[in-house]
């Protein structure tokens, strides 16, 4: 070690600057600092060159066609190409315009409903028309179809009453047509409802109105009729079931009774005024399957 000597009186320990292999004498931290920033640095840099090679407008601008826009690979510059003449999307040819509409064009040149399903009425049919019906009508119409749901109970428009005189004269389609399109309060239902599903719930009304205006007389000879209760005690089920009965929802009906359907639809609102009152805008099926 050296000393340093200052006016002649004072010496100082002088420290070297490089010790062994003239290593500079720094705290070892700040040592570990600077080579973790180097490698922080360079870390950086690569990162950088990386993302500015791959900042390429060739990935931006793909060939591939977008809406709206137009195209320099078609000769007329559009992206949108035009539909091919007399072609139809899969499933939606809907040949059979009856069952699509439940309307056919009459002898009149006027649309006219028809009080014929375009499939049998098996029970499938029927059993999947109640299972439907359940769920998406009763709230309204309830489980007999009379019109006072419980959201009618509660102070709702009072729904169609499906077994007065009135629904039961309308033909079947009716009943399609009204759930495809809606009417008054009702909202459409063909999202919830496909349009096999339609004709079954249709079909099921007419079931349902059958049920609710039979007799004894109905009976075939021989069959024995039993009720709703003990039906539903064989069956284990609780012994609260009992026949239907119709509430009185006077007082809690929001608004009067409507006495006239009207023509929803353009369908006969009564037996009086069967055929429909505007021009056809497409040609029915020959016959309706």
């Amino acid at each position: 070690m050296q000393s340093l000597q200052l006016n002649n009186e004072t010496r100082v320990p002088h420290v070297p600057l490089f010790w062994g292999r003239r290593k500079q004498a720094v705290p070892h931290s700040f040592r570990a600092f600077c080579e973790m920033s180097g490698r922080a640095l360079t870390l950086t840099a690569l990162t950088a060159i990386l993302l500015i090679s791959g900042c390429r407008q060739d990935m931006h601008n793909q060939p591939k066609i977008i809406p709206q826009r137009g195209s320099d690979f078609f000769a007329d510059h559009r992206g949108a190409r035009p539909q091919i003449v007399n072609t139809v999307a899969r499933g939606q040819l809907q040949s059979d315009s009856y069952f699509y509409t439940g309307v056919v064009q009459g002898a009149n040149g006027y649309r006219e409903e028809k009080d014929q399903l375009p499939f049998p009425a098996s029970m499938e049919v029927l059993e999947r028309g109640q299972e439907r019906f359940n769920v998406y009508c009763t709230p309204c119409h309830s489980r007999v179809g009379n019109g006072l749901g419980e959201i009618v109970q509660r102070g709702y428009k009072p729904a169609a009453n499906l077994n007065d005189q009135v629904r039961r004269s309308q033909p079947i389609s009716h009943y399609f047509y009204v759930m495809t399109h809606g009417y008054g309060a009702m909202p459409d239902y063909a999202e919830q409802l496909t349009p096999e599903d339609r004709w079954a719930v249709a079909a099921y009304i007419r079931a349902l109105q059958l049920s609710q205006a039979a007799s004894s007389a109905d009976v075939p000879s021989g069959a024995q009729v039993r009720e709703l209760k003990d039906l539903a005690t064989e069956a284990g089920h609780p012994d609260y079931a009992q026949p239907w009965t119709l509430p009185n929802a006077t007082s809690v009906q929001a608004l009067p009774a409507v006495t006239s359907e009207g023509n929803p639809g353009n369908a006969p609102a009564n037996a009086n005024t069967p055929k429909i009152v505007v021009p056809a805008t497409r040609t029915a099926p020959a016959a309706a399957k």
